[in-house]
């Protein structure tokens, strides 16, 4: 390439650039390739002798320039949310609707969560690995299995377990899902459709966390349609082989056991099987890049001709009805955790407000600070309220499908609305992961999502209030005296 000329204007100034491209001069270019990888390698590895190119292209690079400022030096006016603040937002005293047994649970899971769990989470977060060490102090609550009676569960009530859910989520929704995913859907599908060994065998340690549980239902092609799933179950001697594909499936990587659901290929129904870590065939792998839930290790599931023993085939899920008991009452758990979500963000942003100071006063000293906070406040009333008459309805026998995707749909909704005006109140802390609310503006995307879209959900309740089906494309002609057009 030729020098660049510069041209004069006809006032005499100097001109633009004219720049005549001709082929590079392939020697320069690799002498200045090495230059720029020497001073790179320079910040990486002063001293050491130089990497190849593709030597370096697998060396880390955060060690480029000065390590971070502790964030207490750096920021000063604030305090993370790794100390937890207290909880401030029963603002109409929900505690008066509890039993004394349920206020208890409650504040004994605030108090882990609060100690163990906050000062660890945003590192763990960050890194998107799952905090292991927090395990047994999980474990140390003796509430897996939820609502489960027996084999060393705790029998907690539906209220019981869902506060305890939203407890969880509001330090972290990640540790809230996975235990969501072992307890009320894992553990459930055993104690609800498992046979009597089966419970004996598998619920004990699941309870004690000795062992972790995942539940496989959603497939790469069916999501929102899962009933239409592909993976196959083969009835062969002495039991059965799977061959299909899972994803999105939440605790995956590291669980022991594996609740698979899978289509009879002699009934065309679906049918539910244990399958245990280590099966030949069985693989599962971690989806990356993921910007909510990072914690939570989602993953793919692949079986080729797993073989499945009759003796840990679910005799209770003989149709995707059977798989819908499960799912309406791990629908209660995940309408209960955009409220923890909500509550948490709430008090970071309460003490933030107080804390952090402009123009000679704190950040609440502001109308508009106030008018953000009360907002969220009275999200966090409706959405507790709702899911309590929730629970109160599922323990009378009365509640409905269309109820409980109501309650998941409205409040994940409404949480949304919550951290979105939280990320706001703080301002270019509401995109640090530190303060919390960043980390759950990205958390409550997926739980949007998971458990039956927001508009899989209110199309539920649709159906039940009208009584016309519309989540799938309806054909020409008429569905229960309607007429629907083709248009």
């Amino acid at each position: 390439m030729e020098e660049a000329k510069r041209g004069e204007s006809s006032g005499g100034r100097r001109g633009v650039w004219k720049m005549d491209w001709e082929p590079r001069d392939k020697e320069m270019d690799e002498r200045r390739s090495s230059h720029r990888l020497a001073r790179i390698q320079h910040h990486l590895r002063p001293g050491l002798p130089l990497c190849s190119p593709g030597q370096l292209e697998f060396m880390a690079t955060l060690g480029i320039g000065q390590p971070a400022l502790e964030l207490a030096t750096a920021f000063p006016q604030a305090t993370p949310a790794s100390i937890f603040p207290p909880a401030v937002s029963d603002y109409y005293q929900l505690d008066g609707l509890l039993s004394p047994e349920d206020v208890a649970l409650r504040e004994r899971v605030r108090d882990v969560m609060e100690t163990h769990v906050a000062p660890v989470m945003t590192k763990y977060w960050e890194k998107a690995e799952f905090p292991f060490e927090v395990v047994p102090k999980l474990a140390s609550l003796m509430v897996a299995g939820g609502t489960v009676k027996g084999y060393g569960c705790p029998g907690l009530s539906v209220l019981g377990n869902a506060l305890m859910a939203a407890e969880i989520a509001r330090v972290d929704a990640s540790c809230s899902t996975f235990f969501l995913v072992h307890s009320s859907l894992c553990m459930a599908t055993i104690a609800m459709l498992g046979s009597e060994e089966q419970k004996q065998k598998y619920l004990p340690s699941l309870a004690r966390l000795d062992t972790i549980g995942c539940w496989a239902l959603t497939e790469p092609a069916y999501g929102s349609d899962a009933s239409s799933l592909n993976t196959t179950a083969v009835k062969v001697d002495g039991g059965w082989q799977l061959n299909g594909q899972k994803r999105w499936i939440g605790n995956s990587t590291f669980a022991d056991v594996a609740i698979i659901f899978a289509r009879n290929t002699r009934t065309n129904q679906i049918n539910g099987f244990i399958v245990k870590k280590g099966a030949p065939g069985y693989k599962a792998t971690k989806i990356e890049n993921k910007i909510g839930l990072r914690m939570v290790q989602n993953g793919d599931i692949v079986m080729e001709d797993v073989f499945v023993p009759d003796e840990d085939r679910l005799p209770g899920i003989n149709s995707f009805q059977d798989t819908n008991k499960v799912l309406a009452v791990s629908r209660i758990m995940v309408a209960w955790q955009p409220v923890g979500i909500a509550m948490g963000v709430y008090d970071v942003c309460h003490r933030y407000l107080q804390e952090r100071k402009q123009f000679g006063a704190p950040l609440a000293a502001l109308q508009i600070s106030q008018e953000k906070l009360v907002r969220m406040l009275g999200n966090i009333q409706a959405m507790s309220l709702l899911g309590w008459r929730l629970c109160k309805l599922y323990e009378a026998g009365t509640m409905s499908p269309g109820q409980a995707s109501l309650c998941k749909a409205w409040n994940s909704l409404r949480a949304r609305e919550t951290v979105a005006l939280g990320r706001e109140l703080l301002g270019g802390n509401g995109i640090l992961a530190d303060f919390l609310v960043a980390k759950a503006f990205c958390d409550l995307e997926p739980i949007y999502t998971y458990e039956g879209t927001y508009e899989v959900n209110v199309l539920v309740t649709g159906r039940e209030i009208t009584g016309i089906p519309s989540i799938k494309p309806a054909a020409a002609g008429k569905v229960k005296g309607h007429l629907i057009s083709q248009a």
